[in-house]
């Protein structure tokens, strides 16, 4: 990896406690040339020393995804360099390919912001997904949980720490879909249940906010755990594989959700594989990783491929990805 430069914007969305779309695309557009520019300096390339040139085209806020996509396919064109649109879930589906050098196939959770979802990755644009959320993603649920809490923005990070202090047991909080045998998840019940405790909070009651915090966090990873153990399972009887239990997406960087997923992946004779923190949230390693991938088997995009709000991972073939 020669050059992976992330410019945060989490300074212009905390007041509004989330991303603001329209500020966070007028963000990339006066930020992403530059930003370009150090990349280039830092790895010591030009734009002679370039293969192709990735970049997001999907799923997610449109407004940021457009500018990356439209300057990444103005560039190709310049340099008549070849253009790769990459889904950003399978940038994070391909991050240990990177960073452990996994071989397919692997059970994939994918745990960030919009998405929670359990994936059997086949092989490069190969996905079969067998459950995601029913309602909001896992990292709804921690946003949520913070700003409950008035813990703050980002929502996953604030949550963790808290609930680093805090008494996991004291609250008695749901486990949606326990022991179901369906590989689906729900979050909305748990924020309720959140919000309802929180409501009976003393503003000064620091305690019981960490308490609060750590009761949702050990809900959150008994119910992940429950999913993972089964979704294993179901992959060694259809591929003849044990494993390994890859988790991947920003939602991954929590520790405490690691050790319960590693524990699970021990118990059922297989191992847990995670992206080191840095690169479980959105990253530009991953998108290159992926169009590197894609571009190795000679897989480009032309450059009328439109950006995509929403573009499911099990959608991906070769045929419709060559």
């Amino acid at each position: 990896m020669h050059a992976n430069l992330v410019l945060s914007q989490i300074a212009e969305h905390r007041p509004f406690g989330g991303v603001v779309p329209e500020i966070a695309a007028r963000a990339h557009l006066e930020q992403l040339a530059p930003l370009l520019t150090r990349a280039l300096e830092e790895a010591g390339f030009g734009f002679g020393d370039l293969d192709g040139i990735a970049a997001t085209s999907g799923p997610g806020l449109i407004g940021g995804i457009f500018v990356g996509a439209v300057m990444a396919k103005a560039l190709a064109a310049a340099r008549s360099l070849p253009f790769l649109a990459v889904n950003h879930l399978e940038g994070h589906a391909l991050t240990v390919r990177l960073t452990h050098d996994q071989a397919f196939p692997y059970l994939l959770l994918l745990l960030s912001g919009g998405h929670c979802q359990l994936v059997a990755v086949d092989g490069l644009g190969r996905y079969r997904c067998y459950g995601g959320t029913l309602d909001d993603a896992v990292g709804e649920a921690f946003d949520k949980t913070a700003k409950l809490l008035g813990l703050g923005y980002p929502g996953g990070p604030r949550v963790e720490r808290a609930a680093s202090t805090g008494v996991p047991t004291r609250f008695a909080l749901p486990r949606p879909l326990l022991g179901r045998s369906e590989l689906n998840f729900s979050f909305a019940g748990l924020k309720t249940a959140v919000r309802r405790y929180a409501e009976n909070l003393v503003p000064e009651d620091s305690q019981g906010r960490a308490d609060l915090a750590a009761s949702f966090q050990a809900a959150v990873a008994e119910v992940l755990a429950d999913r993972a153990e089964r979704a294993l399972l179901r992959f060694r009887e259809e591929t003849g594989v044990a494993g390994p239990l890859v988790v991947a997406g920003g939602v991954a960087a929590n520790q405490v959700l690691r050790d319960a997923l590693a524990a699970t992946a021990e118990a059922a004779g297989t191992s847990l594989v995670a992206p080191p923190p840095r690169l479980c949230t959105d990253n530009a390693a991953m998108i290159a990783w992926a169009g590197l991938e894609r571009l190795r088997l000679g897989w480009t995009s032309p450059l009328d491929t439109p950006a995509r709000p929403r573009w499911p991972l099990e959608s991906l073939t070769a045929e419709e990805t060559s």
